[in-house]
Order: structure tokens, then C-alpha cells, then sequence
């Protein structure tokens, strides 16, 4: 076998995590692209790395679901023996003012978003600590930072998120597993694209730099996070948001 890293990056079917992906296929890594239910263009994605030479496959999953996120990883460690970086990337939201959110629509962004994070974190931790080398990078929000109206439910799920991270850098720096997030502000993807004109502008107006990220931003980050570079780095969340906070 070759001595190309393996990266899982969750929710790699689009929008960030498809930048990230294709970012750690040219940096030599085997990717795994997980998807939830686009698998066109989970297919698509792994199609283009193969097309510029690199090694990947799509997998769906229910990161929420600890049978179906272990199987997973489970499915990686039978087709490459190791997992080296892990990118929680997946991701829902279900906007609605408090006093309107169901407790369906808290829970099912509270499960996804952090229950899974912790979901695959503890399905990859193993292999790591035993191996003495890993790479784990959360990605979380400027919204977890700051709060937003109408996002209580995502918001409490990426802060939690950031104390996750810290924990577990803690726990596991002996071994040689560091862990950190990656914030970003407003991205450039078809999700922010889906917003009213209005609502773009005045997060703009909010932005020093005077643009939008693009997915390609954070992809950098979390490069550099995984790399010779980022050794000395863990338990830190880099807030990727052209100075918004």
C-alpha cells in the first residue's frame, strides 16, 4: 500500500466540504466523501479527484446514527487500513424563531450537527490514538461564536462543538492527535445563495474585507490545520470571517 494519508470529510457533497475534499486530494491524500442524500454529486465529486489522479469513494451515512456513522468508518479502515484526518464538515440547519422551534427541529440539529460530530470522533479516536498520529477538524460557525435570532438550535450546536474540541485536545495531544475547528463566516454556497437579497446585504455590511468567503477560504484552513505546519496547533477554533467578529 502506498504512504497517501486517508481524510474522511463529512458532508463533502457540496458547498465547503466538496472545496475541502478536492484541497486534500491535491495535497496526496486517499479522501472518503461522505454524503447524506446527494449521492450525484458525491459521485461527481470523486469522479473529478480520480480525474486529476487521485484515490477516493463515496459513501452515504447517517452521521446522527451511531450504527450507520461506525459503518462508515469501519467501511475506511477495510478499504485502507488507517484514517489519519478526520473533517466533521456535515451539517443542518432549521431556522425558526425560539418561541416557534419544535423540539423535532432542536433535536434533529442538535444530533446532527454535534451528536454526530462526537459520533465520528469516537469511531476514528481509536485507530488514532493506537497509530499515535491524527488530524481532527471540526467545522463550526461564526454563529456559534456570536448567537443568531432564529438559530438557537444551530448555534447551541456549533458552540458545543468548540467545547468538544478543547476537551478533546486535551485528551488526546499525548497521543499525538490534535484537535481544532474552523469558523467560518458568511460562505459563498448554494445554501447563503438561497437567501433573500436583503438578508445577503446586510450580512455584507457587516464584513470589513467587504466580500463573501468562498468555500475555497476554509478549505485552506483546514489544510494548513492538517499539515507539517499545524503540528504545534490544537484546541484552537480559527475564526475564518473576513473580520466579521
Amino acid at each position: 500500500m502506498s504512504e497517501m494519508k486517508v481524510a474522511i470529510v463529512t458532508g463533502a457533497s457540496g458547498g465547503i466540504g466538496s472545496s475541502i475534499a478536492l484541497r486534500l486530494a491535491k495535497e496526496q491524500y486517499r479522501v472518503v466523501v461522505h454524503y447524506g442524500g446527494n449521492e450525484a454529486a458525491a459521485n461527481a465529486l470523486v469522479k473529478t479527484i480520480e480525474s486529476h489522479g487521485g484515490e477516493a469513494f463515496a459513501y452515504a451515512a447517517d452521521i446522527a446514527d451511531v450504527a450507520s456513522s461506525e459503518a462508515l468508518v469501519k467501511e475506511t479502515l477495510h478499504r485502507y487500513g488507517r484514517v489519519d484526518v478526520l473533517i466533521n464538515n456535515a451539517g443542518v440547519t432549521r431556522d425558526q424563531l425560539f418561541i416557534r422551534m419544535s423540539v423535532e427541529d432542536f433535536n434533529h440539529v442538535i444530533d446532527t450537527n454535534l451528536k454526530g460530530t462526537f459520533n465520528m470522533i469516537k469511531h476514528v479516536s481509536r485507530s488514532m490514538l493506537k497509530q499515535r498520529f491524527g488530524r481532527i477538524v471540526n467545522i463550526t460557525s461564526v454563529v456559534g461564536e456570536i448567537g443568531n435570532a432564529g438559530q438557537a438550535n444551530y448555534a447551541a450546536s456549533k458552540a458545543g462543538i468548540r467545547g468538544l474540541t478543547q476537551s478533546l485536545a486535551k485528551e488526546f495531544g499525548k497521543k499525538n492527535v490534535t484537535v481544532n475547528a474552523v469558523a467560518p463566516g458568511f460562505i459563498e454556497t448554494a445554501m447563503t445563495a438561497s437567501l433573500p437579497a436583503e438578508v445577503q446585504e446586510a450580512y455584507l455590511a457587516q464584513i470589513p474585507l467587504g466580500r463573501y468567503g468562498s468555500p475555497d477560504d476554509v478549505a485552506g484552513v483546514v489544510a494548513f490545520l492538517i499539515g507539517q505546519d499545524g503540528d504545534y496547533i490544537t484546541g484552537q477554533t480559527i475564526q475564518v470571517n473576513g473580520g466579521m467578529v
